[in-house]
């Protein structure tokens, strides 16, 4: 298992008033909104992905996110997570972040979209359309410190059996998923 602190680029890539792409239950776009917004209060639907970065000994690439995240700080989740903005395709987005927060690049395979709601106290919450997808990567990870504290790359036994000892641990977004994708995608995890 490989893992780290930080210490890649400290640039400051996310923003609260950033416009992200509000949707309906189908995914159509009906307006566009700041982060601020969309997270406040019982939150406001919009468009998000989720990647998971396996290497080629089919360990995953988790990280823990930055102690000045205001949902869910020091949460273990997937590999990066983001949303779109405002006239951005979901291919650029990914992309975007992948490289922003873990210095990669790599194709990414769409599997399923899903929404969530999950509230975290008094900070707000994530209500969510999610695009999900899987990669392969091999290449040195360089996390951006001002949004990743640690990461490492984990065995799917170590995972589940991490999970199954400490789910407090780890972000609500990345259990569903996690469990989505052992459910009906574990071929295409194992066959990358």
């Amino acid at each position: 298992m490989m893992k780290g602190k930080t210490k890649g680029n400290p640039e400051i890539v996310s923003f609260e008033d950033e416009l992200l792409i509000v949707v309906d239950e189908q995914d159509n776009p009906v307006d566009y909104k700041t982060k601020a917004e969309c997270h406040d209060g019982e939150a406001i639907l919009h468009r998000a992905f989720s990647l998971f970065i396996f290497n080629s000994e089919h360990e995953l690439l988790l990280q823990k996110r930055s102690k000045d995240k205001r949902l869910w700080p020091l949460y273990w989740s997937n590999s990066c997570c983001s949303h779109p903005r405002k006239g951005e395709s979901m291919e650029l987005a990914t992309q975007r972040r992948l490289e922003q927060e873990l210095g990669l690049r790599t194709s990414l395979t769409y599997l399923y979209k899903f929404t969530y709601f999950a509230p975290f106290g008094e900070k707000g919450s994530e209500r969510e359309l999610c695009w999900v997808y899987i990669g392969k990567s091999d290449e040195q990870v360089q996390v951006n410190p001002t949004e990743i504290a640690e990461w490492q790359y984990v065995s799917i036994p170590e995972l589940n059996a991490a999970l199954e000892s400490h789910p407090e641990n780890y972000t609500p977004w990345f259990k569903m998923e996690w469990e989505r994708l052992q459910q009906d995608f574990i071929n295409e995890i194992k066959s990358m």
